[in-house]
């Protein structure tokens, strides 16, 4: 066990909740709030650019980490690492976490501070990078690991799907060493395949489809779903990949106290925790409350779970992962 803890966790999301009748007014979309709140558990979401708040991805990182550091009690001058998972960066370059370790230190500092882009299974694979950077580096006091998620600002105006899915937050976590043995990351599990590269994901802005006038009078910028993903690909995927996470671990799904996943569909999360034979109350769900906010949504879930007492120090807690790529990320840890 890597004696690594959270030390302090943190959440924003942008302005007044938008709930589903407000977000068809707003946008001009049609689709079936019964439905949307029965199989996906979507009820609200937050939106900067709906609410008219001039903040983006940046700004949602810096206020999650702020609110992290506070919570963990902690000088954020003593910060070694910065890590920002994201799939909607600030910029393409510079990275959106230099920058957030601009906003947070306000000077230059030995800290080192990168992006983690794995899509939505960005934050789980930050979390992992951290953990193991700090168990063989012993500068790094404390780390900063923040997901976060814009991808409002890529989604096209008529795109129906894009504006009722997918909705802005950042969750953040300090990390520190724990010399106590009650804590710490235990495993990571991962799963990749490149060949799906071409499902759905931002193709224009980067190296190979430059932004083109031409491009943007055809509408092909922003978030563009390329083919469509097999409906049951995360059912037969996440029951495998936990049981080779507590497998690695030495322990028995059954020994789990909590485990989050990417909240993309609630009637799916239900079938999960049926199939790895674990009752609901070792969930946490906030797609109620956000939507889907991608790289964001599982930092901010544990959040949640912590702040109301359904983790406490001690649990054992699994984080499971996935999104487009495909990239597919696992953690386990004692908090």
């Amino acid at each position: 066990m890597l004696p690594v803890r959270i030390l302090g966790t943190g959440l924003y999301a942008p302005g007044e909740p938008i709930d589903n009748l407000e977000l068809m007014r707003l946008t001009g979309i049609e689709f079936d709030p019964a439905r949307t709140e029965e199989k996906l558990g979507y009820k609200t979401r937050h939106m900067a650019k709906l609410r008219g708040i001039d903040e983006s991805a940046l700004d949602f990182a810096e206020k999650a980490a702020l609110a992290a550091i506070e919570d963990a009690g902690i000088d954020a001058g003593d910060i070694g690492l910065f890590i920002v998972g994201t799939d909607t960066p600030e910029y393409i370059s510079p990275s959106t976490a230099v920058m957030l370790q601009g906003r947070i230190q306000g000077k230059q500092t030995p800290a080192s501070a990168f992006d983690m882009v794995a899509s939505c299974a960005s934050f789980a694979s930050a979390f992992s990078t951290a953990a193991r950077i700090m168990a063989v580096d012993p500068c790094v006091e404390y780390a900063l690991v923040t997901g976060v998620y814009n991808m409002p600002a890529f989604v096209r105006p008529m795109d129906a799907f894009g504006l009722m899915v997918f909705a802005d937050g950042a969750g953040s976590f300090v990390l520190a060493r724990d010399g106590t043995g009650k804590s710490g990351y235990l495993e990571s599990a991962f799963v990749t395949d490149g060949t799906q590269w071409d499902y759905i994901g931002i193709y224009t802005g980067g190296a190979r489809r430059q932004a083109t006038h031409e491009l943007l009078d055809e509408g092909r910028w922003g978030l563009e779903n390329l083919k469509r993903l097999p409906a049951d690909r995360n059912l037969k995927l996440w029951p495998v990949v936990v049981e080779e996470l507590v497998k690695k671990a030495g322990v028995g799904i059954d020994e789990l106290d909590h485990i989050i996943f990417t909240q993309i569909n609630k009637s799916l999360i239900v079938d999960i925790m049926s199939m790895l034979g674990l009752p609901m109350e070792k969930t946490t769900m906030v797609m109620d409350k956000y939507a889907y906010t991608g790289s964001g949504c599982i930092p901010m879930a544990f959040h949640h779970a912590v702040r109301e007492g359904r983790v406490r120090r001690g649990d054992l807690v699994a984080f499971m992962a996935s999104g487009s790529g495909l990239s597919v990320a696992a953690n386990l840890f004692r908090y």
